[in-house]
Parts: structure tokens; sequence; C-alpha cells
């Protein structure tokens, strides 16, 4: 194959890579008179990918080759040789649980009960879930008899063949807050803007259906959406999607890090708000930034010396936020949710609901957690639910503690980074088969489990 073609080719596939040219499949979340532009633009862009191939092709075949650079030499395809995963899942005795006798296992069971609302209908959850419905008054004896009887614990194991990972902790924020602007509340929390435009690459891209792209039309172009700094420069682009305003900047900050809080109203009002979407842009760590800038030492990271770095530091505190360009939008709940519901879209449940990596845990099932309390040797020993995800929850042995609402369970949350161990609990009537398929899923990281 000529040199010149095989650059062309190239070129291509790295303006697919890079994301200059795709076919898209849009699910488009804004108002209808952005519609016929968003379709317009979807033409567009699979017009240009025509031209621009057509382009590439003349230029081969009318062209003389041109010299190849040392950078542009094909090299030997190297063959790696294959990574060998271990099964994620080791079946043990409950002896072998550490802390299982421990525990108060009546409060799992009762998180566990409200997580069959979601998974009672799913063939692998259908007898456990009735049965746990038949018990009335849960206890420290029928509580754990019903564990025992209906479930066998797997240890979960990383994919180097280690037990142990990493446990951080997350909770709610509790911000005073008001639904007007004020002298005192006047930094807004916004719902999700009409013109926040999101493309999923899932039909195009298989392995990336996970991903989804945002962004915004501005004349008959597709452009990133705002970023953090351009939204709280003043100019209020997002003008009359407020739907909450808050006292302190710095809080807003960290509830757009955990997704989820309550606002407490003048009048003593708690409203839960919650994650509704958010603006695209890659999350940057203004911890990780104090670490580069010497500004702190890894020992006295925590989200609690963050905060008080930014309020020591007002004009330096302010631009270390707008550094993250990440931006969440909120929807205001029901006045039953006195907790953010999790991934299961059940409410979590303070220090018995975890956060995992469904790839491999599925959402919904027992998991006993033994760790410690964050800063100490302190065990921490105890039945969790996996109800919830997490952007940064990734990997097998990896999970992140609920620990509640308010500034109590935030001082909890905050300081937590404990090495933990985790054992599943599936259920007895699981067959071999639909064991092995569920390990092959975890093994090939691309599959969420059920």
């Amino acid at each position: 194959m000529p040199h010149v073609l095989i650059y062309h080719i190239r070129s291509i596939k790295n303006l697919l890579r890079t994301g200059f040219i795709r076919r898209i499949s849009v699910t488009i979340e804004l108002n209808r008179k952005y519609s016929k532009k968003a379709l317009a633009i979807i033409k567009m862009k699979k017009c240009f990918f025509t031209l621009v191939l057509l382009f590439f092709l003349a230029a081969c075949a009318g062209k003389a080759p041109l010299p190849v650079t040392e950078d542009e030499r094909i090299e030997p395809r190297v063959t790696k040789p294959p990574i060998t995963k271990v099964d994620p899942f080791v079946p043990v005795g409950w002896d072998d649980v550490e802390g299982w006798q421990q525990d108060q296992i009546e409060a799992a069971f009762v998180t566990f009960r409200q997580s069959c609302r979601a998974i009672a209908k799913r063939a692998r959850w259908q007898e456990v879930c009735a049965e746990a419905g038949k018990i009335d008054l849960p206890g420290a004896q029928n509580s754990r008899e019903f564990f025992e009887t209906y479930f066998l614990p797997h240890q979960v194991r990383n994919e180097d063949g280690s037990f142990e990972g990493l446990i951080t902790g997350y909770y709610g924020p509790e911000l005073p807050g008001s639904r007007t602007p004020t002298d005192i509340y006047k930094y807004p929390l916004y719902t999700q803007p009409d013109d926040l435009l999101i493309v999923d690459l899932d039909e195009v891209y298989p392995e990336l259906s996970h991903y989804r792209l945002r962004g915004r039309v501005v004349g008959h172009r597709v452009v990133p959406y705002f970023e953090r700094s351009e939204i709280d420069n003043g100019q209020n682009p997002l003008a009359g999607h407020e739907i909450f305003w808050v006292e302190d900047p710095v809080e807003l900050f960290f509830l757009h890090i955990q997704g989820s809080g309550r606002i407490r109203l003048p009048d003593g009002e708690l409203v839960m708000v919650n994650y509704a979407n958010q603006n695209g842009r890659r999350y940057r760590s203004i911890g990780k930034l104090l670490l580069e800038r010497n500004a702190m030492t890894r020992d006295q990271m925590s989200m609690q010396n963050i905060r008080r770095w930014v309020e020591e530091n007002p004009e330096a505190g302010q631009q270390l936020l707008a550094e993250n360009p990440s931006y969440v939008f909120f929807r205001e709940l029901p006045p039953e949710f006195t907790s953010p519901p999790g991934a299961l879209g059940i409410p979590l449940t303070a220090q018995r609901s975890l956060a995992v990596d469904p790839r491999t845990i599925p959402l919904g099932a027992p998991v006993f957690l033994a760790t410690t309390y964050p800063g100490s040797e302190q065990p921490l020993n105890r039945l969790m639910v996996a109800q919830d995800t997490g952007g940064a929850i990734k990997g097998q042995v990896r999970a992140d503690f609920f620990w509640g609402m308010g500034n109590d369970a935030g001082a909890f949350a905050g300081r937590m980074k404990q090495p933990g161990r985790l054992w599943v609990l599936f259920p007895k009537e699981l067959d071999e088969d639909a064991l092995q398929n569920r390990v092959a899923s975890a093994m090939s990281g691309t599959d969420e489990i059920n």
C-alpha cells in the first residue's frame, strides 16, 4: 500500500478517535426549538465525514507519495502476552467473613428489604425478596438466620488476586438557603438547562456505551457546554434556571462534589436536592492541585482541610474552585425524601448503604464490609447493601460508604480513605451457570451486573 494512503487512513482514524468526525446517535434533552438545529447538525456531520473521506482518497490517487518521516513509519505489531484475570468471587464459609458474628444484622435486613422494591422482579432475587417480606418484626436472631439460610458469602478479589481495596466515604451536605435571592443567600443552584445537548455514542461505539458527550448549539455548531468559570463569573448565562440560593459558595462547591444534599429554608423546612445532570466537563480534583502546589501535604489532605484552606485564602480559593470545570445541575425531590436516592432509586440508609462498581457487584446485593473508622485502627465491620454507584468507584474491591446527612456525617466522610475487604452475599438458589455468567461479566469489565 502506498505510504501516502497509509498516512491518510491513519489521519482519518485520528480524527475519528479525537472526536472531530463521528457518526453519532443523539438523545436531545433540550427545548423543542433546538431539535431542528440538532437534526441539521447530524446531517452536516455525516456529509462532512463523506466529503473528508473522498478528499483523502482523491489525494491518494492523484498525488505522488510523500516522503515518509521517521515518526510516520508503521512499526511491526508487537503481540503482548494476554492478561490473565482471576475469578472475582471466592466462595467462603460464614466463619471466614471477618466480624460477621459481631454486627447488628437487623439494620442491614431492613435496608435490604427496601432494595427489594427495585430488584424483587428480577429472577435471581425473587425468592429471597419474597422470604424477606414474610418477616414482620426483624430482630437480631431472625435477621441473621435469614441471611445464613438464603445466602452464601463470596469474598471479592481484585484482578491481581489480592483481596484488599480502597474504601472511601460520602454524605449529604445540609446548606441554609432560600427559594429567592437575598443579601445573605446569593449563590444559586441551577436545574438542568433547556439548551443542554446530550450525545450518546453507544450505537456506533458499543465500547463507549457508558459515556455521553454534552454540549450546546451555537448557530450551526455544537460546542462544549459552559464550564464552571463561565457560569460563576457574574455573567449569569443560566439565568432563569435557579431553584435555590445558598449562603456559602464553598459549601455549594462541595454539594456539587457529593451530588445531593438538603437545603434548610428560613422557616425550617428541609428540601432534598439531587443530581439531575452535569455540564460534560471533566472533573478536576482541587485536592490534587493543592498537593501539586505544595499548599498541603498528603497527610493533611481531607475535605475539612481543603474547605479551611479556601476560606483562609479567599481570592486564591475562588480561583482554585474555578479550576474544576465540572458543574452539576440539581432537581428538587418530593417531601417524602429525607435521604438522597441511590442508583436503584431507593433512599439511602446512613451507614448501611454502599456505593460499588456494578460491573462487579450487583446493585441490591448485601455486601459485608471489613474496614476501619476514618483515621484510626478501630474496626468497622458491618453488613451493607449495594444501593449506589459513583464516578470514582471503579474496580472490584472498591466501595464508598454512605455516612448520612449533615456536618457530623461529613466529618467522617471527608476523612475516610481506608483499606478494606468485601464479601458479596449471593442467593443460594443461584445455579452454577448463572454464577459463572456473572463471573464472566465481571471479568470482562464491560457489563453491569443485575
